[in-house]
């Protein structure tokens, strides 16, 4: 089974207003999970044959479409397709090392991948025995100095004012 269940989008295009801002999306995910030295627009966008960052950059600043029922799809597929009764939430420092500031929550702190402090992005994971699926929830932001400046969420990321802080185990709790 394919993550877009079939058919031209499948589950995640319903979510999107219009068929350009999925096709921008779809090439935006297939660029982060890709070989890429860094995950900025102009990276991305070069990766899926762009000239241009704006189609990338337009996913998460302006086009419309709705973040969470995106997100409830792709945990629905993922229970489908890696369900396990086994299968547990991984609390740990699964971190994604970052350079710049833009992106949601990145801060300098600990960063597992690298064993130190650094700037990164920290979430958790869901794994079963066969299987590891990393999960940073969207506006889970487990860097206070980000909810502490309300602006920077909004321009960044546009962060909800109404997103607080919360520590790694609040989220953990919080997980899918």
């Amino acid at each position: 089974m394919r993550p877009g269940g079939g058919g031209r989008g499948g589950r995640a295009a319903r979510h999107f207003r219009r068929p350009e801002a999925f096709a921008h999306a779809r090439d935006y995910l297939r660029g982060l999970l890709a070989e890429v030295e860094r995950k900025n627009g102009w990276q991305l966008a070069e990766q899926a044959g762009y000239g241009h960052p704006r189609g990338i950059q337009r996913v998460l600043d302006r086009y419309l479409w709705d973040a969470d029922a995106v997100r409830d799809d792709l945990r629905r597929y993922l229970v489908e397709a890696l369900g396990d009764p086994q299968a547990v939430l991984a609390v740990d420092e699964t971190s994604f090392v970052k350079q710049g500031r833009h992106s949601a929550g990145v801060a300098r702190q600990y960063c597992g991948t690298l064993g130190k402090r650094a700037n990164c992005q920290v979430g958790s994971s869901w794994a079963t025995p066969a299987r590891r699926v990393r999960w940073a929830r969207p506006g889970a932001v487990p860097a206070q100095e980000w909810t502490d400046d309300r602006v920077r969420c909004r321009r960044a990321t546009g962060i909800p004012d109404a997103v607080p802080f919360r520590t790694k185990p609040q989220l953990a709790l919080e997980a899918p």
